[in-house]
C-alpha cells in the first residue's frame, strides 16, 4: 500500500460494499425503510466519488425471493445513480462471455450498445440471494437481465471450482478481479483441503497486474470445514474483500502468512441485534495505482444508531431480598436502558435521512428465574423512544443444565444451546445439525415416516439461513406426492421445533426460538 498521490487518470476507484440486505424489515412500519435508505447513500457517494465502478460483496436482498417492491425499489436506485452520460474510463480485456457465461446477455453492461451505464455495479451474489435449490434463478439474474448490474462469480458444479478473473485496465492500472459467489462452506472448505479449486491467472505480464478476490463465506471459526480460512486462498493475492460476516472491518488486515489484505466491509444495516452489529458502519473507496492500493474508509450518515450492552444481575447493586426481585431489577434495568437511549443519541450525524428512533439491546444475565419479567411488557415502556420496544431485552442464563424428556423436543437444551451469543460462530451449530441430532435420539415409532431427515434438514436450513418461505411446503408437496399420500401422515402429536434464527454464518447472531406443528 502506498500513500502516494498517483495520476488520476491510471487511477482505478471502486467503492466497495456487502451485505446490503434490501428489504430487511420492509414490513416494519418504523425500520422497514432502513435498507433502502442506506443503500441510496451509497449509490450517492459513489457518484459523489466519482468512482469507476461499485463492488459488492453478495446479499445485496435479504431474501431470495424478494417482493416486486423490494425489487423495484432496487431498480429504480440503480437506475437513478448508474445510468448516464458520463463514460467509463475502464477497459474490459477478458473473455466476457466466460466471465458472464451464465448470464442471458453475457457483455459487461457499459460497453452494451443499448444501454448508457455511468457508474457499472459489479456482485457476487451470497447465501441470502444465493439461486441454488428450488428455481435456480437468482435475484442478481433479474437485475443482470436488463443490463442494471454485471452479476459475475456463480459457479454451479460441486465437484470442483474454477475461477477465471474479470481482466480490467484504466491507463497504467491493471485490475485482476476474482469472484466466487457463495457455496455451502463445508462442500467450499473440502474442495480448498482436496485442491479442488483453481484460479486462473492472467497470461502476459502476471506481475502487473493487481489481484483481488471478493467471496461471500464464513471467515470466523465455527467448527471443522464450517468456515473458509485465509490459509486456504492462494498467496498471488493482494487483496480479499470478504463479504458475508457482518462487522465491518474495513480497514485492512494484513495475513502475514499469505502476504494479502483482507478487507471485510461488513452490513450497512443491522439484521441482528448482536454486539457485531454496533460496530459503525462504513463503506470504502479502493483506490488501485499499478500494484499499489488505498483503502480510504467513508462512515454511513444514514444508518439507524443502535447501542448494544450487556449486564450481569449478580454484580449489579439490586436489592434481591425483597417480596418481587423481579420489580427491583426492572427499576435497575429501566435507569439503565436510559442511558443506553443517551449514549444513541451521540451517533446522530445530522443527516436527515437518518432515522431517529435508535437500536437498543440490552442482555441481561441472570441466574435465578425469580429475577425474570415480562420483557416485552418491559419494553413497551420505550415505545417511543426506541425502534424495537419489544426486543430491547434479551434474557441469559448464566448456567442451564442439560435434562432429556422421553417423548417431547428437549426444548431447554435448544434454547441452552443458542441463547449464548458469544458462542454463535465457534460452536459450528447449524440448524440442520439440530434436526438430525434431534432424529438420531428419538424412539424408533417417533421416526419420519413420509419425510426424509436430510430432505427436512435441508428445507429448514433454507426457510431460515435465506428466508425461503416455500422451502418446507415444497418439501412436504414433494413427499406426500413420490409416496401418493393426499396429506403428510406423521405420528399424531408429532411436533418439530424449527430453530427460528437468524443466520448462524453472521458473526455472534443470536436466536429467538419458535416452532412449527407438522
Amino acid at each position: 500500500m502506498s500513500s502516494d498521490v498517483p495520476p488520476p487518470e491510471d487511477t482505478l476507484n471502486i467503492l466497495v460494499a456487502s451485505d446490503i440486505h434490501l428489504g430487511y424489515a420492509e414490513k416494519d412500519g418504523i425500520r422497514g425503510e432502513d435498507s433502502y435508505t442506506t443503500f441510496e447513500e451509497i449509490l450517492a457517494l459513489a457518484e459523489e466519488k466519482n468512482v469507476d465502478l461499485v463492488l459488492l460483496g453478495g446479499d445485496l436482498f435479504h431474501e431470495s425471493k424478494p417482493s416486486p417492491k423490494c425489487i423495484h425499489r432496487c431498480m429504480s436506485l440503480m437506475r437513478k445513480y448508474c445510468m448516464g452520460d458520463r463514460p467509463v474510463a475502464v477497459s474490459f480485456l477478458s473473455d466476457q462471455t466466460e466471465n458472464f457465461k451464465h448470464c442471458d446477455k453475457p457483455i459487461v453492461n457499459y460497453e452494451d450498445p443499448n444501454l448508457n451505464i455511468s457508474i457499472p455495479i459489479f456482485s457476487i451474489h451470497g447465501n441470502h440471494d444465493d439461486p441454488s435449490g428450488y428455481g435456480r434463478v437468482s435475484s442478481l439474474d433479474l437485475l443482470s437481465a436488463p443490463g442494471l448490474l454485471n452479476y459475475f462469480g456463480k459457479w454451479t458444479d460441486l465437484t470442483h471450482v474454477e475461477i477465471s478473473p474479470l481482466l480490467m485496465q484504466k491507463g497504467e492500472t491493471r485490475l485482476a478481479l476474482y469472484g466466487l459467489s457463495y457455496l455451502k462452506d463445508e462442500r467450499l472448505a473440502r474442495l480448498f483441503l482436496d485442491h479442488h479449486v483453481k484460479m486462473f491467472r492472467p497470461r502476459e505480464c502476471q506481475d502487473e497486474w493487481l489481484n483481488v478476490f471478493v467471496l461471500h463465506q464464513n471467515r470466523v471459526d465455527r467448527g471443522i470445514k464450517r468456515f473458509i480460512t485465509e490459509e486456504m486462498l492462494p498467496d498471488f493475492l493482494d487483496l480479499v474483500i470478504w463479504g458475508h460476516e457482518h462487522e465491518c472491518r474495513i480497514k485492512p488486515e494484513w495475513n502475514d502468512n499469505r502476504r494479502f489484505y483482507v478487507c471485510q466491509p461488513g452490513s450497512p444495516v443491522a439484521t441482528s441485534l448482536c454486539v457485531g452489529e454496533a460496530v459503525p458502519k462504513n463503506v470504502a473507496v479502493l483506490s488501485i495505482y499499478k500494484k499499489n492500493f488505498k483503502i480510504t474508509p467513508i462512515p454511513l450518515k444514514t444508518v439507524r444508531p443502535f447501542v448494544y450492552d450487556s449486564v450481569t444481575l449478580a454484580d449489579c447493586t439490586i436489592d434481591f431480598t425483597g417480596e418481587k426481585p423481579s420489580d427491583e431489577v426492572q427499576n435497575y434495568l429501566r435507569s439503565h436502558v436510559e442511558t443506553l437511549i443517551d449514549r444513541a443519541a451521540e451517533q446522530i450525524s445530522g443527516d436527515l435521512r437518518q432515522p431517529d428512533l435508535p437500536l437498543i439491546r440490552l442482555r441481561v444475565d441472570y441466574s435465578e428465574e425469580k429475577h425474570m419479567f415480562n420483557g416485552v411488557r418491559f419494553g413497551l415502556q420505550f415505545a417511543e423512544k426506541v425502534a424495537n420496544p419489544s426486543e430491547l431485552v434479551l434474557f441469559h442464563k448464566q448456567r442451564v443444565d442439560r435434562v432429556k424428556t422421553e417423548g417431547k423436543v428437549d426444548k431447554d437444551a435448544l434454547e441452552a444451546l443458542f441463547s449464548n451469543e458469544e458462542r454463535q460462530g465457534l460452536s459450528g451449530n447449524r440448524v440442520e445439525k439440530v434436526v438430525e441430532s434431534y432424529f438420531k435420539d428419538v424412539a424408533p415409532d417417533k421416526q419420519l415416516q413420509v419425510l426424509s431427515i436430510k430432505g427436512l434438514a435441508e428445507a429448514a436450513s433454507r426457510f431460515i439461513d435465506k428466508e425461503d418461505k416455500d422451502a418446507l411446503s415444497f418439501l412436504v408437496d414433494n413427499g406426500t406426492e413420490k409416496n401418493s399420500l393426499r396429506r403428510l401422515d406423521l405420528n399424531p402429536g408429532f411436533q418439530l421445533y424449527v430453530l427460528m434464527l437468524y443466520p448462524l454464518s453472521h458473526t455472534g447472531y443470536h436466536p429467538g426460538i419458535n416452532h412449527f406443528v407438522i
